[in-house]
């Protein structure tokens, strides 16, 4: 390629980034929550249509503050057209170890006194939902696929009726590093997984599974173990998840 070509392509990549980013929602976000001096740096770049319901609580950036290290919105997926139906609903704190990207038509949802917190390199992909009443901790590389849901609270107090015990409404839900969670799979509280775990899709998680090791296959309604030895190959890939993350550094 000739040198005048690749120019002409990192400037095409360039402008068609910044005709997609939310300039107004994204100043707003970033001067609002954070300090001017990390503010001024637009750590959090929002593409598309947002909703912001509530932004009473707050985001934490742990390490080094990049431009664009969080991206809501961002089409990184086969789908690239939205619904416009994106939401926040901060109450709580929600805390970022490094890059995440959130796909299109997300829903963010932390109550009041909700904890969540995002490892380095997690995503959630187009029309997630995180709803987060307790403590939600996505480990370093867990990927969470399109229509994925997060909820650890059950809404509406169950009771034993024999005993008339009162079931807890919430519980905490850990996802381990580099899980990879395909498409339309529900974790539920009490979830917790390994490192190198990978959730087949339509999957509903409702328990502890890190007894089962490291290197495992889970799924089903509820999920169970269906094999050993197994894992995403997240070092083939990794150049071409920070490529479609570190958007500004490429």
């Amino acid at each position: 390629m000739s040198p005048l070509r690749g120019t002409y392509r990192r400037m095409k990549k360039r402008w068609k980034i910044f005709w997609s980013i939310n300039w107004i929602k994204t100043w707003y976000f970033n001067y609002k929550m954070f300090p001017f001096g990390i503010a001024s740096k637009l750590p959090v770049v929002f593409y598309g249509s947002v909703k912001f319901t509530s932004l009473n609580g707050k985001v934490i950036l742990e390490g080094p503050i990049k431009k664009g290290m969080i991206g809501f919105g961002q089409a990184y997926e086969k789908n690239t057209r939205a619904s416009g139906i994106a939401e926040i609903n901060l109450q709580g704190d929600l805390v970022f170890k490094g890059y995440a990207q959130f796909g299109i038509d997300y829903l963010v949802y932390i109550h009041q006194g909700g904890y969540c917190e995002f490892g380095h390199m997690a995503s959630i992909a187009s029309n997630g939902k995180i709803i987060c009443y307790d403590r939600i901790v996505l480990g370093t590389y867990a990927r969470i696929g399109s229509q994925g849901q997060l909820i650890d609270t059950n809404f509406h107090q169950m009771i034993d009726t024999q005993t008339g015990e009162r079931l807890p409404k919430t519980g905490s839900i850990t996802l381990g590093d580099y899980n990879f969670v395909s498409n339309r799979v529900t974790i539920m509280q009490k979830t917790q997984t390994p490192n190198n775990c990978t959730i087949a899709s339509n999957t509903l998680c409702n328990k502890d599974y890190t007894p089962l090791g490291e290197n495992i296959l889970i799924g089903g309604i509820p999920a169970k173990l269906l094999r050993e030895n197994i894992s995403r190959d997240w070092e083939g890939e990794k150049e071409q998840i920070e490529k479609s993350l570190k958007v500004f550094e490429s």
